[in-house]
């Protein structure tokens, strides 16, 4: 079982597109999520974003999400397959305001998790934590994946 949904929004000095390629690309997880050990792709679409991710959370936490993408909308949502007590499920909007993203992140953790795996968990830590690893990083780094 899931608990209730918190969700936080911040502005980020990046484009949405660079955002939205930062934020679908499920081998980057690891980078800037803090807890997260491993993030293995299971499942890939045509597109060839991630449609499910197995993941090593905390000290002992697994789980798997499924990912759907919504680009035009600039929306990913996910939600748990296997081991939904330890998983959580999720979304993440983009919006261009002024230059910049704004984006919202929001976040319902499964009952299976600790305070210190909820706290890990805080959507307003997570997406801070996001903010500061996207606008560290080169505008090259978030190339197209056609270009790369």
């Amino acid at each position: 079982m899931l608990r209730g949904m918190g969700s936080a929004t911040a502005v980020i000095n990046r484009s949405p597109e660079h955002c939205w390629r930062a934020l679908t690309d499920a081998t980057l997880l690891p980078i800037w999520v803090p807890g997260l050990r491993r993030a293995r792709v299971i499942d890939v679409g045509t597109d060839g974003l991630a449609r499910e991710v197995a993941f090593e959370f905390s000290s002992s936490l697994t789980y798997s999400l499924v990912y759907t993408y919504d680009a035009a909308a600039l929306c990913v949502r996910w939600e748990p397959r296997v081991g939904k007590r330890d998983a959580v499920r999720g979304f993440a909007q983009l919006e261009l305001v002024d230059g910049a993203t704004r984006m919202t992140y929001g976040l319902e953790q499964g009952d299976a998790r600790s305070a210190a795996d909820q706290s890990l968990g805080d959507p307003a830590m997570l997406l801070a934590a996001f903010a500061r690893w996207v606008e560290s990083q080169p505008l090259s780094m978030f190339t197209p994946r056609s270009m790369r």
